[in-house]
């Protein structure tokens, strides 16, 4: 009986200890531990310098539905080839497949995080580098998911050749110099959330059916090149969201079959030129550039625009300005000649708001956009407005053709 009791109870210990805890208490820093396949326990904490490698794509870290299954603590932790799954629900302890805090120089690279309530998370971390993970959040409702990325403080990292699915956010808050390219961003909320982060660039990503694919609130020297944002739609459906920002450059962009391309607020006591858009694809949206406040202090040259239900729209009344730079773009709605054929307008192209705009005011009224008896206001008040039309935008050397 005493020697059944004995047994049973080495039996319990062994189900219940974490090996893989255990192993990297006992590993010395700077230690390599490669894992067999099989399925690990998670809520594990690794406060040392440590290389964990799969052996194969069968190694997985299980975190039992409940809290981080990963917590980093120590700088120059890699972790490589796993499949992590099954953090807590707790939003309030931001529950991650894996959390990284205090540290520098660690690598998660070739990693799947899947049914996790946050994916990644990083405070306080720089000089880490974050590359061709697979990550995906549980199954509940869009409000209910955690951020696939989350950088709070986090400055000078590399998060590269991602694909993020079915998450709510990707977002960096009071975080600076990272680079944040070749990533896949398809069915989320908000593909990337900027906020009062500085210095950073976007750079060649996918962003695919979010509400909303780039938001950038408060955000100085900003650098947004050769991404191809489509398909945001929904009760958002906004490719770029611009707020607050200054010394912001999107350049060789493609945005195309948005509800809306860019949505632009710009604040009424700006000095100086904050925005710069040139040589974008801006094709087949909704609306290409919606404005909500004041149009002013904007460069916007070089520019395809092209297929657009409407060009320009404006969403509040006064407070427009014409201190913008508008110059070189194609529009398809541009009606005029090139005599001197330089691939310029003889005249300018004027983007006005007339009176039957109502939808700029009023969503409801969108509803009878296309039907004949608004396409007759539209032709009439064209030819012969009975109110004088607000002049939003003027592009002063239009071109005629695409890529000239």
């Amino acid at each position: 009986m005493f020697r059944f009791f004995i047994l049973t109870f080495i039996s319990f210990i062994s189900l219940n200890a974490n090996i893989l805890q255990d192993a990297i208490n006992k590993a010395q820093p700077g230690s390599i531990i490669k894992l067999e396949s099989g399925i690990y326990q998670g809520n594990i904490t690794i406060n040392k310098a440590l290389t964990i490698i799969g052996k194969s794509d069968n190694v997985i870290i299980d975190g039992l539905n409940k809290d981080t299954v990963i917590q980093i603590t120590s700088s120059n932790v890699i972790l490589k080839n796993l499949t992590i799954i099954n953090s807590g629900n707790r939003m309030d302890k931001i529950d991650a497949g894996i959390k990284i805090s205090n540290s520098s120089n660690s690598v998660i690279s070739n990693c799947t995080i899947k049914n996790t309530l946050y994916g990644i998370e990083l405070a306080m971390v720089t000089n880490s580098i974050i590359e061709n993970n697979k990550i995906s959040s549980k199954d509940v409702d869009i409000s209910l998911k955690g951020d696939a990325l989350k950088l709070y403080y986090s400055n000078n990292n590399k998060i590269r050749n991602n694909e993020i699915y079915n998450s709510r956010d990707t977002t960096f808050a009071y975080s600076h110099k990272n680079l944040f390219s070749q990533n896949h961003i398809e069915r989320s909320r908000f593909a990337l959330h900027i906020k009062k982060s500085h210095t950073n660039t976007i750079e060649n990503n996918h962003i695919i059916a979010n509400s909303v694919g780039l938001i950038f609130a408060g955000a100085k020297k900003t650098t947004v090149q050769n991404n191809i944002i489509t398909n945001s739609n929904g009760k958002a459906g906004i490719a770029v969201l611009v707020k607050g920002v200054s010394d912001f450059r999107f350049k060789d962009n493609t945005l195309k079959y948005n509800n809306k391309a860019f949505y632009i607020d710009a604040k009424h006591n700006e000095t100086e030129i904050k925005r710069f858009f040139t040589n974008n694809d801006i094709s087949y949206n909704n609306e290409a550039f919606h404005f909500h406040g004041a149009i002013k202090q904007n460069l916007i040259k070089n520019n395809t625009i092209n297929g657009n239900i409407e060009d320009v729209v404006k969403s509040v009344r006064g407070n427009t300005t014409s201190k913008n730079i508008v110059e070189n773009n194609y529009w398809d709605k541009y009606a005029g000649f090139d005599t001197d054929r330089n691939n310029i307008g003889d005249t300018s192209y004027k983007m006005y708001q007339y009176a039957d705009r109502l939808w700029h005011y009023n969503n409801r009224v969108k509803f009878f956009y296309a039907t004949p008896i608004i396409s007759i206001i539209n032709f009439i008040l064209n030819l012969a407005p009975f109110i004088e039309p607000v002049l939003l935008l003027e592009d002063k050397k239009p071109l005629l053709y695409v890529g000239s």
